[in-house]
């Protein structure tokens, strides 16, 4: 692993004899599938915790240290967590959830210690560098987004594998991917999600380097390309849309030509972005869809995606269903819920009702997104059936307005919700943040839906437009469309008095 902004690198020497010996440390303490909460940032001391969790049948659990005191706490707590190792970076929301938490057999720091975080290198050194015994598979135990609620900790049971055993979506890399021992892969997303830890450590398994940086920043990200010779990256379409919005002398200025592959997931992209990414990088943008809780995998490949444009390919796993709200079968091209033959299975811990909700009688899963296929079996995205607006009856997916004004040059982001309306039920409101040194006006707002309606259908474009600071996305790239909707839909001091005029301004 290499520190993009410094560096500095752990080699695999040094990575699997420090989590061998951390590995000593946990198991002297931790029965089998205890679970070990990880509250660092992208630093190397992650993957010394996450392999010494794996290769001693343990169970890893990152926590995103964007949350509260209380939201992490429920983490630690709902996860049954025995361990907690943080980075010395998070040390406020550490000793809160000491505090908050007691009882916790291992806490340890990455750094020196402070409070009741143990120095994790001194605990390190102590120990020699040997198996604790029979070193099987452990598993990482993600929580979900909580997009529509509290996080869901999604559990799976621990194969009994020996250590080294490749997990399904390291087989795919090397498969699907090509990652192989030359590999150098960049993800500069958080290592709490599961895309950026999972494909880093399959990097890493298959013998490739993960260069990662401690946060996102576009220019910075073409630098480290060149300076590191990246072969292999991995973005959200927010990513994308940053670095299109450079300058293009800037973006000229950097050597680029040791891609060999960059993969993109985790939101819908634009067309009009993903085809200027193209023409920039050249035809070696992949696309997959997937789940952390595992729940279905497509993968389209650049020349299929220029055929088709907005899939998001074929699935890799088992064949894909679309349904009816009474579960009846759709024909291709007709909108309606996803399902998954062949999921990979897991439980939502303590979730017994949300895990049957998952899955249904046949074992199928659906994982709550609309979308319809075509005739050869390509799968396109309408949306999440909860961000679904219904406006006079006739059902609107608002992912269709964002992905068109997503490109108005006055936008740095936005999204597209429903509203309460008494003639209609709903209506469209685009909810925007504008690009640094713009004024919200009334003008402006009539500008962003007039520029909508020359794109698309007039009834899938806000009839109103409000602006934002900032809007609120996971580092992921995941829009929080429920703080949203508090504004409009809340109780009291939550709601929002729309003003005279088509725009308001959004406050928190």
């Amino acid at each position: 692993m290499i520190a993009a902004e410094t560096g500095e690198a752990l080699d695999f020497a040094m990575l699997n004899a420090d989590s061998m010996r951390l590995a000593r440390v946990l198991r002297r303490s931790l029965d089998e599938g205890a679970r070990v909460a990880l509250l660092m940032e992208n630093v190397a001391a992650i993957y010394v915790a996450a392999w010494a969790c794996r290769r001693s049948a343990l169970r890893f659990v990152p926590v995103n240290w964007h949350l509260s005191r209380d939201e992490a706490a429920y983490i630690l707590t709902n996860s049954d967590a025995e361990a907690l190792i943080v980075s010395p970076g998070l040390a406020g929301l550490a000793l809160d959830l000491a505090a908050a938490v007691p009882g916790l057999k291992l806490p340890f720091s990455s750094g020196e210690a402070f409070g009741p975080f143990s120095s994790l290198a001194a605990a390190i050194d102590a120990e020699p560098t040997e198996p604790f015994g029979i070193e099987t598979e452990g598993n990482f135990m993600f929580y979900s987004s909580g997009t529509t609620g509290q996080p869901k900790g999604i559990l799976r049971t621990l194969s009994g594998d020996p250590f080294n055993t490749p997990l399904r979506i390291e087989q795919m890399m090397a498969g699907l991917f090509a990652f192989d021992d030359a590999s150098v892969f960049y993800s500069p997303a958080p290592l709490y999600h599961a895309a950026p830890m999972g494909w880093s450590m399959g990097a890493q398994m298959l013998g490739g380097t993960a260069v990662v940086p401690r946060r996102f920043d576009a220019e910075a990200t073409l630098a480290h390309i060149e300076r590191y010779r990246i072969t292999h990256a991995q973005f959200v379409p927010t990513h994308f849309v940053r670095m299109l919005q450079l300058p293009p002398a800037t973006r000229a200025k950097y050597d680029l030509s040791s891609l060999r592959m960059v993969v993109h997931a985790a939101a819908p992209c634009p067309i009009d972005v993903k085809e200027r990414m193209l023409e920039w990088f050249g035809p070696l943008i992949y696309e997959y869809y997937g789940l952390s809780e595992g729940g279905g995998f497509t993968i389209v490949r650049p020349e299929e995606w220029m055929a088709r444009k907005g899939t998001v390919g074929r699935s890799v796993t088992g064949p894909i269903h679309v349904v009816d709200d009474a579960g009846n079968e759709l024909p291709p091209g007709e909108v309606g819920h996803l399902m998954f033959e062949a999921p990979e299975i897991f439980e939502y811990h303590k979730e017994p009702a949300k895990t049957a909700d998952f899955f249904d009688a046949r074992g199928w899963s659906r994982p709550g997104d609309m979308g319809w296929m075509d005739a050869d079996g390509y799968l396109f995205l309408a949306d999440r059936s909860s961000n679904m607006i219904i406006s006079g009856g006739v059902n609107i997916y608002p992912q269709e307005a964002e992905a068109v004004l997503t490109l108005h040059p006055a936008i740095r982001d936005v999204a597209v919700i429903g509203v309460p309306d008494k003639e209609f039920g709903e209506a469209v409101k685009a909810v925007v943040e504008l690009k640094s040194g713009l004024r919200p006006t009334d003008a402006l707002g009539k500008e962003i839906i007039d520029y909508c309606h020359a794109r698309l259908s007039r009834f899938k474009c806000p009839k109103s437009v409000d602006f934002i600071d900032e809007l609120p996305r996971l580092p992921t790239g995941k829009l929080l469309k429920r703080e949203l909707r508090k504004h409009y839909w809340g109780e009291g001091a939550n709601q929002i008095i729309a003003s005279s005029g088509s725009v308001s301004e959004v406050r928190g």
